[in-house]
């Protein structure tokens, strides 16, 4: 049909995942249009942290991922610039409140160790080494230096500029996609954009993006709060959590639960989390959950008890009942892609995700197996 574009690959979702996407494919020379139907970031992505972490995975396929994924993001800082990033390789410290805590913290360590990741013991008299600031009474900790840090906001709009610069990427924002189909993907903004492959980037979003194809994916909203106090001096200097975040990040409760999670920023104000519940999409602002996590961040750090909140904020990640994103081909929809249902790990696995995506299209052998992050995987627990 003449005049109509034809992109080689249409990216729904205009976040961090997205936006690596577009990047990587952009890098290989494929012609791609980004689709979303607000802004850029603006959902879980503008409301996240920015973690890049390993710290947090057990041994296993995420964890691969992730480690795959640190690698590139320092290679993305060297290309696009730190300070563009606000990239922070400042490490992380996981504390524990007792001693059972602790010896179970240092078994997953040597598990993590023993599948590449950098994980140092520190007794409880060598915790105010690492940060001075911290309450006394600890049991001990693990330092995890690869642990790192990017402004999600500013690493994604980088990624789409770069993106955009070698004149193969379109972005088409207040965008809403209607309809999926093979070779085409109906919008209300720009009518029908033919395509030969489609990348469910929706994060939140993904299953009712799924969906328009006919397709099912089960990725459900996960709330979560973050606190950010007043510009401060340096005071906290890794990201610092307590052992429990970690059963958090695993439980897949619907009950909400908290636990310390404590760092600072290249911009001076601390950030604090982090909460998780299953609430839907409301948005509400809920004080309690608000006043118990400057709790539990007075408690880890009680020099923030008197330190002035300015702001809070809130988000959903994308969960998925396994906890692991889906990646890769829809099973009877090979032209359709999924990349979402990263929870709170998708700007952390972001570049090595796109890396998987770029290859499968590219017809590439994959730098890793994908069959654990397989979509097909949720229709098999069905049948």
């Amino acid at each position: 049909m003449t005049g109509v574009p034809h992109y080689d690959v249409v990216v729904i979702g205009a976040g961090m995942i997205g936006a690596a996407c577009a990047d990587a494919l952009a890098t290989r020379g494929m012609r791609v249009a980004v689709v979303d139907r607000g802004p850029v970031v603006g959902g879980t992505t503008g409301a996240g942290e920015g973690n890049l972490l390993v710290s947090d995975k057990a041994p296993g396929p995420e964890l691969e991922l992730a480690v795959e994924s640190l690698r590139l993001w320092g290679e993305l800082a060297g290309e696009l610039g730190a300070r563009a990033l606000e990239y922070e390789p400042k490490g992380g410290l996981v504390v524990a409140r007792d001693q059972r805590a602790f010896a179970e913290l240092r078994a997953s360590a040597e598990l993590q160790r023993a599948a590449g990741v950098t994980a140092v013991d520190v007794p409880a008299d060598g915790l105010r080494e690492w940060e001075p600031h911290l309450a006394p009474g600890l049991a001990g900790g693990v330092h995890y230096p690869q642990d790192a840090q990017v402004q999600p906001a500013l690493a994604a709009a980088a990624l789409l500029r770069r993106a955009r610069a070698t004149g193969r990427v379109d972005l088409l924002t207040a965008t809403a996609v209607t309809g999926l189909a093979k070779g085409r993907v109906e919008t209300d903004a720009h009518g029908t954009l033919h395509c030969g492959a489609v990348v469910n980037a929706a994060g939140t979003w993904g299953g009712e993006v799924a969906a328009l194809a006919g397709a099912t994916l089960p990725v459900l909203p996960r709330r979560g709060f973050v606190l950010v106090t007043e510009p401060l001096p340096p005071l906290v200097r890794h990201k610092v959590y307590a052992a429990d975040y970690v059963a958090d990040v695993a439980s897949g409760s619907a009950d909400l639960q908290s636990s310390a999670v404590v760092e600072g920023t290249a911009a001076g104000p601390v950030l604090i989390g982090a909460s998780r519940e299953r609430v839907g999409f409301d948005r509400s602002l809920s004080a309690p959950v608000l006043a118990r996590l400057a709790a539990q961040a007075a408690e880890l750090f009680p020099v923030l008890r008197d330190v002035r909140v300015l702001r809070a904020y809130r988000g959903f990640r994308p969960y998925l009942p396994d906890h692991l994103p889906a990646i890769g081909p829809d099973p009877d929809r090979p032209w359709l892609l999924h990349a979402c249902g990263h929870e709170g790990a998708g700007i952390g696995l972001a570049p090595a995700t796109a890396r998987l995506i770029a290859q499968l299209l590219d017809g590439e052998k994959p730098f890793m197996d994908p069959a654990a992050f397989g979509p097909g995987r949720f229709e098999k627990e069905e049948s």
